[in-house]
């Protein structure tokens, strides 16, 4: 964080897109981490600033210290709040809204060409999904080629969902995420057709949307005893808000449908095997296989 006035020697800061992985800061990266726990500024929505506060990543919400100054932010994007960190380091947070994000963009240009390193967090990673592509959108919008912007991984929702299943993604695999807010369902169609004949596993994201109706389409391709991995709030543990706390379920696809109490929100995922993928079972519990290829111990 910056200790002195960086805009008054034309300092120039940076512009970090920050993926902090599926949930709760156990499953970020170190790089994220630091990134966000030394930023000037964090833009992050409500959730993912409750988040960042359980290991400490951001100050408690008693270390409020004031409100940003005027101009601080956009009245569009609504007023930061300064935070007080040890060793008396102030860090500003300001909430991401779905609603704001062009105006946010803009607020975190000003503040990296006023010399502050800015953090705009993005769950999991934010090149699935993510942050990413619209940050770079709106600095080619308002031709802002003079920020520095740095994209930091973070695990996303696949990984941290497969990685509680076993080990369903070892061999090739696609994500197909089921939204239509920027295309139609001809195209959704057509990539989850496509996919289930090239016989890649297919993770399903916003499952809020038609997942039923994927599953039948993948189910015109592809046996209906295949087996299907359901998981919700991947890496949140007990902060899971989509159905109770972190869970995940292992079905076939002929009998995904029928889990549809299951399928919570916006934090769950679909996770289609192919012809390969087996259910593999010890003392502890069910997990998804799908080996690399034709392999025996042997060839390893």
């Amino acid at each position: 964080m910056s200790e002195t006035d960086p805009a008054a020697d034309g300092a120039m800061g940076t512009l970090y897109v920050v993926g902090i992985g599926p949930g709760l800061p156990h499953a970020m990266t170190q790089r994220a981490k630091d990134v966000v726990a030394t930023a000037d500024c964090v833009i992050a929505s409500n959730l993912y600033q409750e988040f960042l506060r359980r290991d400490g990543t951001l100050p408690p919400e008693d270390a409020e210290v004031e409100a940003a100054p005027d101009g601080g932010t956009t009245a569009e994007a609504g007023p930061g709040t300064v935070f007080e960190r040890r060793g008396g380091v102030r860090q500003t947070l300001v909430r991401s809204t779905m609603g704001q994000q062009i105006e946010l963009a803009r607020e975190a240009f000003q503040r990296v060409r006023a010399g502050e390193d800015v953090a705009h967090v993005s769950g999991g990673d934010p090149n699935v999904y993510g942050k990413s592509d619209l940050l770079f959108t709106m600095a080619e919008e308002d031709e802002a080629y003079d920020v520095p912007i740095e994209v930091v991984p973070g695990v996303t929702a696949a990984l941290g969902g497969a990685a509680n299943l076993g080990a369903p993604l070892s061999n090739d695999f696609c994500t197909v995420s089921l939204s239509d807010k920027w295309r139609g369902w001809d195209e959704i169609e057509e990539k989850l057709r496509a996919a289930a004949i090239s016989g890649f596993v297919i993770v399903l994201y916003n499952c809020w949307r038609d997942y039923q109706r994927a599953v039948d389409v993948i189910r015109e391709e592809r046996a209906d005893d295949v087996p299907v991995g359901i998981f919700n709030d991947a890496g949140r543990g007990d902060a899971g808000r989509n159905l109770e706390d972190e869970t995940h379920t292992i079905t076939t696809l002929g009998e995904a449908n029928d889990h549809e109490d299951e399928v919570g929100g916006m934090g769950t995922s679909l996770l289609v095997g192919t012809h390969e993928t087996t259910v593999w079972e010890n003392d502890h519990g069910k997990h998804l296989v799908t080996p690399r290829g034709g392999r025996d111990v042997d060839d390893f």
